[in-house]
């Protein structure tokens, strides 16, 4: 599979709503908030999250560290560790990098160094981008690993993966990895009014009354195709860091029998028996059309169904609307065959046998 770097393509750490609730998390204190307080507290924090889209920096991230006229103390090149911190001259305790921007982790630095220098001057730069990657797999042109450098929502990253090819299904599958979570960002497609807590003994809970110090290990979200083709910006969720997004392949009809090419279709959207033959190229010349056959498996067993080509298209009878794994066989006439077969045979031996004209 391979890997791609988008350069500044997308902003990280956009985690769910137990994330922020758990951001928000307070020590006990006599008096509880009230429910309004809470719920505004909460508003004023994903405001704050949700219009940053700086990139943040997270494991594995190669920094370069810039102190104004302290060479000894800048660093030309700076991993971040596992633990998203990194280590740095002078500075006793180790350094939380993780979850900050560029410009947060250099005012983060240049305050510890404030001890030993007057009014340095930091300047924070990534030099490589580790500690955002997702997979784009399914049904597109180009699957692969792509790392995130700013953020982007689902259908810039379709983009990206050369687009959904001709087998889609109707849906994408997006896969939250919330073991990687660690930065309070608000979630990407939730607004104030989505969002409910409540004080609970001294921590905080959501609406539905779930833990929301609880991160859980995965969270799959299935996005209509439809709906994010349409503009939706309900179904065009950011992309978060670690995510893997899988496009299915629609379920198919078959069409076989006497058409210019058999073949099965992808069920993308609704398909009518005399649209899968058109999709097939048609029919050929010798076909039975008044009695084509769909043969349908459910659970109680097969089922055949047959329809009449010539009264759908004259508007006689109902198109029927195909269901996955259906099969629609057109026959072969075996009157118009034997009839054909007997004109072939008959017009080349009358232009051997008939008398010639000359024409002078």
């Amino acid at each position: 599979m391979r890997s791609t770097s988008i350069v500044r393509l997308v902003t990280p750490f956009a985690f769910g709503p137990f994330l922020v609730a758990g951001s928000l998390a307070q020590e006990p204190t006599a008096a509880a908030p009230s429910p309004s307080a809470v719920v505004q507290a909460q508003a004023t924090s994903i405001s704050r999250f949700v219009g940053d889209e700086r990139y943040r920096i997270g494991p594995g991230d190669v920094l370069e560290i810039r102190v104004f006229e302290r060479p000894q103390l800048s660093r030309e090149t700076m991993r971040v560790d596992g633990n998203g911190r990194i280590h740095l001259p002078l500075i006793q305790d180790e350094v939380v990098a993780a979850c900050r921007t560029e410009v947060a982790l250099a005012e983060e630095i240049a305050g510890r160094y404030r001890t030993y220098l007057k009014n340095p001057q930091v300047d924070i730069f990534v030099k490589e981008f580790n500690s955002a990657p997702v997979s784009v797999m399914g049904a597109v042109n180009k699957p692969g690993s792509f790392q995130l450098q700013r953020r982007v929502r689902l259908r810039e990253l379709l983009t990206f993966a050369g687009g959904l090819s001709s087998d889609a299904g109707k849906t994408i599958q997006l896969i939250h990895d919330e073991s990687s979570a660690a930065c309070d960002v608000a979630p990407p497609s939730t607004t104030v009014a989505d969002v409910r807590v409540t004080p609970r003994g001294g921590g905080w809970a959501m609406s539905d009354g779930t833990d929301a110090n609880r991160v859980p290990e995965a969270m799959l979200v299935a996005v209509d195709l439809q709906a994010l083709l349409r503009g939706d910006a309900n179904s065009n969720p950011y992309i978060r860091p670690g995510d893997f997004v899988h496009i299915p392949k629609a379920e198919q009809v078959f069409v076989v029998g006497n058409v210019y090419k058999p073949s099965s279709l992808p069920l993308n959207e609704p398909l009518t028996v005399s649209g899968a033959i058109a999709r097939a190229g048609g029919v050929l010349p010798n076909t039975k059309r008044s009695r084509i056959r769909i043969v349908r498996s459910g659970p109680a067993g097969t089922a055949e169904t047959y329809v009449d080509l010539e009264r759908i298209e004259h508007h006689e009878q109902t198109d029927l609307l195909l269901k996955a794994e259906d099969i629609v066989e057109v026959p072969t006439s075996i009157g118009k065959l034997a009839l054909r077969g007997f004109l072939g045979g008959i017009v080349p031996a009358y232009a051997v046998y008939a008398p010639l004209t000359v024409i002078h």
